[in-house]
């Protein structure tokens, strides 16, 4: 010990000692870091941010202490008087219906929302003007006030003070919705929002038998410590009641759950960024090792034990990457203040300066064990090489292995990388397989780096000096080859397979989900319209086909008598059990489904309730036929045993069911019909005069024009995936510094070449030649290769994971190209261009 800490401390004073002549070489190396860092810094503290105000604020995002939710049915006496006991109660009731112009020249779809007086319990609901809720709410002369969002306005080119009909009422727009606290906890809307008055509602004649209504019942508690045990209260008393119960503490759980698995995958995207930046570390420091052969065989021969010189630029090593990461956390501190700007009018945010620890360590923890498990290696060789070859200019071309020791550190700090990337991630099997994929592209990398210089080697004698020379440098001793492929690849790789699935998955929403797709969706179909309803529609479109199913809401409570809130339900399955489903009976089998396992029932069935499940949600559930699902309908708990199993193709956007049931199983039980009607052939000036004809003719009827729902996620789908090209950018960029990074650490062996080779006669054309010839085959063989990997990696996503079909896009491969060979041919050339200017004489006498 005595021994050991004189030689630490005159290692750490040597190092500082060193680094006064600055950090020439690191540049590259601390931007690796600090991008890295920065990137899940700033995502983790954004993250963050969102999650802890949802927690601070759920009672103003929930409007209550706690939340129960009733679906197509309101509370009975008793469950009320349940509900009355707990505190103050606010009751709103929302559904899609059409608001339409008196005149009925228009029609929008719209989320209407009722409420009572004591809305909102929490939180402050604000409109233009600013006037008391209860005042823009209130009727007149059987004309009823309306907030209405300002996108409805536009859409309908009204104005306040205008009137709109809602069902069989009349609304005066009395102002719009600027603020509305429970937005977020009510779940994302396809449509603009509407706001009236329960009593507004009441009279619009929207709520009829079997439609889908949702009803929420918010409470402000007397007793504040109660709120943990309601549920389990509520359970015990009302076992039947089928009610969804949310506390301030999860008000926006879905929200919640979303933000976590988006952060997650940017938070891997930052760490491809890292890990991309570690290649720019192991050639940063391999470099910069090299250029100090004198200083390390001069310490050697003054007797430095090989540890101490191994522990001088482990010193150095860490304190740059200390300054990366400094900059990487100075980054992510940032972000959120930065964030709350665009990200404000959308997510609750806070915009008070705040520091997440836990988000600094973790970019902290990923920052220095990537530095240390992609500079143990370098750092290895140094101590290899003996002085003598060090000052004959040897340097650290030698390919074999260091000692044991350094391999075992940097295995050690490679798994301890890979360990925390799994247990900080919120859905571990995605962080299991992102690290094996890792793991998997190194290698292939590595390899194909050995089979571009195998071919080099082996290729036959070219003609051209220029070209003969290009493939010389791609496969010699301490060629840049493996390091551009690795650098490049990775970056390249990432790119194409988010740019494959954003492409296929907007040619599915705007390409074939439209070919087959319905025209509408028509619901809340009374049964005593049916008939009427669809002469109607045939009428107006006589070529289109018009399909109607009864259709009603219910709720997965239990599977084989086992409550599913307290089942660990796959990731995967778990949407099947998020809320009410919509179920419906048929005495056939569906003609858009096929049956996989089991059999359907007879026309006349009159035995045990039996039900009909979606082959995968069933796999993904653990499901298998004859097991039994008790699902609560109005109040009511049914248990069907499950006859067989069934393909749905819900990309189709056809009328589909996780649940068809047997038609005994609802015999008797109100109900409205879902209704779709399809006309390849019809134009949009026909579907507007369909719409108009329906909507004027049944009020209560909601008419859905796939197309715009269509559009809708269509932008949603280009606003995520602007982000995340954003985030892959960032492994992009660090990509292209690891590439400069490794052209440039190869310049010492370019500039003796081109020094050697002009003495010899070479012209400075004829270099130009070569180098470019060089990278051209570098980029083009990277290219190739990151086309392959993103492609296979897309089509699993997209073919075997989202299960929609997966194409491959030209226009990509020959974005990648080009990329490719940009990249490398203009980063190769910008730093060759140093080196041919080179003066021969100073180089010719180290030689």
């Amino acid at each position: 010990m005595s021994i050991i800490t004189p030689r630490v401390s005159l290692a750490f004073r040597l190092a500082l000692r060193e680094l006064r002549g600055g950090i020439r070489g690191f540049y590259i190396f601390l931007a690796c870091i600090a991008l890295g860092t920065g990137a899940i810094a700033a995502v983790n503290s954004v993250s963050q941010s969102i999650i802890d105000t949802i927690a601070s604020q759920g009672q103003e995002l929930l409007a209550g202490d706690v939340r129960f939710e009733l679906n197509n049915r309101e509370a009975t006496p008793e469950e009320m008087a349940f509900l009355d006991g707990l505190g103050t109660v606010s009751v709103s009731t929302g559904l899609r219906s059409m608001a339409r112009k008196p005149d009925g020249s228009d029609q929008a779809l719209v989320e209407v929302k009722a409420v009572d007086d004591a809305y909102p319990l929490y939180g402050s609901f604000k409109a233009e003007p600013d006037y008391p809720l209860a005042a823009l709410l209130s009727g007149q002369g059987g004309t009823y006030g309306a907030v209405a969002a300002p996108l409805l306005l536009d859409r309908l080119g009204l104005a306040v003070g205008d009137e709109l009909l809602l069902g069989n009422v009349k609304l005066s727009i009395t102002g719009t919705v600027k603020t509305e606290p429970d937005a977020l906890s009510e779940g994302f809307g396809f449509a603009p929002r509407l706001l009236v008055s329960r009593r507004a509602l009441e009279a619009s004649g929207l709520i009829q038998t079997g439609s889908l209504v949702e009803h929420a019942y918010k409470i402000r508690l007397e007793d504040k410590g109660a709120m943990s045990g309601i549920q389990a209260r509520a359970a015990k008393e009302f076992p039947s009641a089928g009610w969804a119960v949310r506390t301030s503490d999860r008000a926006a759980p879905s929200l919640t759950e979303n933000i976590n698995r988006f952060s997650q995958f940017l938070t891997l995207v930052g760490l491809t960024a890292l890990i991309v930046g570690g290649v720019g570390v192991a050639n940063a420091v391999r470099a910069f090792l090299d250029s100090k052969r004198t200083t390390i065989a001069t310490f050697k021969c003054l007797g430095a034990p090989a540890q101490v010189v191994v522990l001088i630029y482990l010193f150095q090593i860490a304190i740059i990457a200390l300054g990366g990461i400094t900059i990487g956390l100075l980054i992510g501190a940032l972000s959120p203040i930065f964030a709350a700007q665009f990200l404000a009018q959308f997510l609750p945010v806070s915009t008070a300066p705040t520091l997440y620890p836990g988000a600094l360590l973790l970019a902290t923890l990923f920052g220095i064990l990537t530095t240390l498990a992609f500079a143990i290696l370098p750092l290895g060789h140094a101590r290899e090489v003996p002085a003598t070859a060090l000052f004959r200019e040897q340097g650290f071309e030698a390919r074999r292995l260091p000692s044991w020791p350094y391999i075992l550190l940097a295995a050690l700090f490679m798994v301890a990388l890979a360990g925390l990337a799994i247990l900080t991630a919120y859905d571990r099997f995605i962080a299991v397989v992102f690290v094996g994929a890792i793991v998997f592209a190194f290698v292939v990398l590595r390899l194909v780096a050995a089979a571009i210089a195998w071919l080099a080697r082996r290729s036959p004698r070219v003609n051209s000096p220029a070209l003969r020379l290009a493939i010389g440098n791609i496969h010699r001793p301490g060629a840049s080859t493996p390091s551009v492929v690795l650098s490049l690849g990775l970056g390249l790789a990432l790119l194409v397979t988010l740019t494959l699935i954003d492409g296929n998955l907007r040619q599915q929403l705007t390409g074939r989900m439209n070919e087959g797709a319905p025209n509408f969706f028509f619901v809340d179909i009374q049964s005593a319209e049916v008939d009427a309803f669809r002469a109607l529609v045939q009428a107006q479109a006589p070529k289109g086909k018009l399909m109607e199913v009864p259709m009603l809401r219910g709720r997965i409570i239990a599977f084989n008598g086992e409550d599913v809130s307290k089942m660990n339900v796959p990731a995967a399955g778990r949407w099947v059990l998020n809320g009410d489903r919509g179920i419906t009976y048929a005495d056939t089998l569906p003609e858009n489904a096929a049956l996989t396992e089991g059999s359907w029932w007879d026309k006349d069935y009159s035995g045990e309730p039996l039900v009909s499940f979606s082959s995968e949600e069933a796999h993904e559930l653990g499901l298998k036929i004859g097991d039994k699902v008790t699902v609560n309908v109005l109040g009511r708990n049914i248990t069907a045993k499950i006859a067989n199993l069934r393909r749905v193709q819900w990309e189709s956007l056809s009328i589909n069911f996780v649940m068809v049931f047997s038609p005994n199983t609802f015999r008797g039980a109100p109900h409205a019909w879902l209704a779709t009607l399809t006309d390849p052939a019809s134009t949009p000036a026909e579907d507007a005069a369909i719409l108009k004809s329906v909507t004027n003719t049944y009020p209560t009827i909601t008419s859905v024009r796939v197309k715009d729902a269509i559009d809708i996620v269509n932008q949603l789908v280009a606003q995520l995936a602007t982000a995340i090209r954003a985030a892959a950018s960032v492994a992009l960029i660090a990509s292209i510094l690891v590439l400069a990074g490794a052209l440039a650490a190869g310049n010492r062996a370019r500039t003796h070449d081109a020094v050697v080779l002009k003495t010899l006669g070479a012209t400075r054309a004829m270099l130009i030649r070569a180098f470019s010839y060089e990278y051209l085959i570098l980029g083009l063989a990277t290219a190739i290769f990151a086309l392959m990997a993103g492609s296979v990696a897309a089509w699993f996503i997209v073919a075997r994971i989202m299960h929609l079909p997966s194409t491959f896009l030209p226009d990509v491969a020959g974005l990648t190209l080009v990329t490719a060979l940009v990249l490398t041919v203009g980063i190769g050339l910008i730093g060759t261009w140093r080196i041919l200017g080179q003066k021969a004489a100073p180089v010719l006498r180290e030689l």
